[in-house]
């Protein structure tokens, strides 16, 4: 069959069963059955049972629920409200003042949390009373909260850059190395902002509450230890080389338990939520993963990639112009999926164009993210602003206006990583040496 009646057809059929309220892991096997079934003459039970099998047995894929669980526990437990408090005396004087928080407390959960709508909840909910209270402005707290909520998708642990990592067969340690330097990079973007909109608006900021000695201020700092602790247990075992993701995730997971323990905030109802709350988000991505290994087979047997590769290739568009169309891309279907989903449905199309065009595949995994993490600030499917909405209970596109300048940083941000890749590809290069 022709490759636009096919593709169209099936590009119908997802879309047919996304509209119609199917949950995104049973469209996804719809999708890959209609492909199978419809026009090949591959058998699909043994090929659906081999797959799913197959997908489902991964020893990366369980690193997982346990970085889940252990951003339920953080999210449950008194550590995120002890990184609040050990923040804010040490940036008073900076322009800005408590914004800077929202920013900096959203970088460091990302670091032991891996979940953007977990960080931006987790933040929001300990800092919009606060900064309410305090006469801050109210649409650049917002807009900080969404941003830098952003960051739990790239700063590692990332859940999606775990998904990347098992979907397309690259090393997801390299991957989170990689994370590094442009999780960096947009904390100062985001903070650079927030500096130059307060000295623009100094009325808009409130005076220094209480002045604090640095003694003070050290004092205060010691809420941060335990949050310290865990991610150096967490990141430092990885970069160290003294574990894998997987292990480094289960190290994680009994620190949060112990710190939750020691703080005195686990109780046997926080552990019983946790637990459940991880099991329910990582069952749902674990069968989102297996309906999108079945249909990256069933593409593969339609030869649809391989033609589209092809197409792309007879085209003659450069790197840049191929990057600049699945930008677009990106950013369109993100505005109807969650960043998980954009990820598994694309990757199997998409990598063989990637491939052709001779772009580095842990590159790749970086700009999708940051791309992904721009879909998560834009109408009407960005799950950071159905955080923002039910924490404010303001309109979702009051929240998405609030947001817009840090989507506009954060596709300043793309622009970087494409104009100087090294960016991304730096730390892994010395890791491998």
């Amino acid at each position: 069959m022709d490759l636009v009646v096919l593709t169209l057809t099936l590009v119908i059929a997802l879309f047919v069963f996304l509209g119609t309220g199917v949950w995104v892991a049973l469209s996804l096997f719809g999708v890959a059955l209609i492909a199978i079934g419809g026009f090949t003459s591959a058998p699909v039970g043994p090929i659906m049972s081999t797959t799913v099998w197959g997908s489902s047995n991964s020893w990366e894929l369980a690193a997982l629920p346990m970085f889940i669980w252990m951003g339920e526990i953080l999210f449950r437990s008194r550590l995120s409200e002890d990184m609040f408090t050990g923040l804010a005396p040490w940036i008073t004087r900076l322009p800005g003042r408590l914004m800077h928080v929202n920013i900096l407390g959203c970088g460091i959960f990302a670091a032991v949390s891996g979940s953007s709508a977990a960080t931006a909840a987790t933040i929001g909910k300990m800092a919009i009373p606060e900064l309410n209270k305090r006469g801050y402005d109210e649409k650049m707290m917002i807009g900080t909260l969404a941003g830098s909520g952003t960051l739990g998708l790239l700063i590692p642990p990332s859940i999606i850059l775990i998904v990347y990592g098992v979907g397309t067969d690259q090393s997801i340690a390299r991957l989170f190395i990689a994370g590094v330097i442009p999780g960096i990079m947009l904390v100062s973007m985001f903070m650079g902002y927030v500096i130059v909109w307060s000295l623009l608006n100094r009325d808009k900021v409130p005076p220094v509450d209480v002045a604090m000695t640095l003694m003070e201020k050290i004092y205060a700092a010691r809420s941060l230890i335990p949050v310290v602790i865990l991610i150096a247990g967490v990141i430092g075992t990885i970069y160290a080389g003294l574990a894998s993701p997987t292990e480094a995730a289960a190290v994680g997971v009994v620190l949060a338990l112990f710190l939750s323990w020691v703080t005195g905030s686990m109780s046997r109802e926080t552990f019983v939520d946790a637990l459940m709350g991880a099991t329910k988000t990582s069952c749902m991505i674990a069968f989102i993963l297996a309906g999108a290994a079945f249909l990256t087979v069933a593409m593969g047997f339609t030869g649809v990639p391989r033609q589209l590769a092809e197409w792309i290739s007879a085209m003659q568009l450069s790197p840049y112009m191929l990057l600049f169309a699945l930008t677009l891309f990106f950013m369109v279907l993100g505005c109807f999926l969650d960043g998980i989903s954009v990820v598994v449905l694309t990757t199997s199309v998409i990598l063989p164009m990637v491939e052709a065009a001779g772009l580095d595949l842990i590159w790749f995994g970086i700009y999708i993210v940051i791309v992904v993490e721009m879909s998560q600030i834009t109408p009407p499917v960005g799950f950071n602003l159905f955080v923002l909405q039910a924490l404010t209970g303001k309109n979702i596109l009051y929240v998405a206006r609030c947001a817009l300048p840090f989507f506009l940083l954060l596709v300043a941000a793309v622009v970087l990583v494409i104009a100087f890749p090294g960016l991304a590809t730096w730390l892994p290069e010395q890791m491998s040496q």
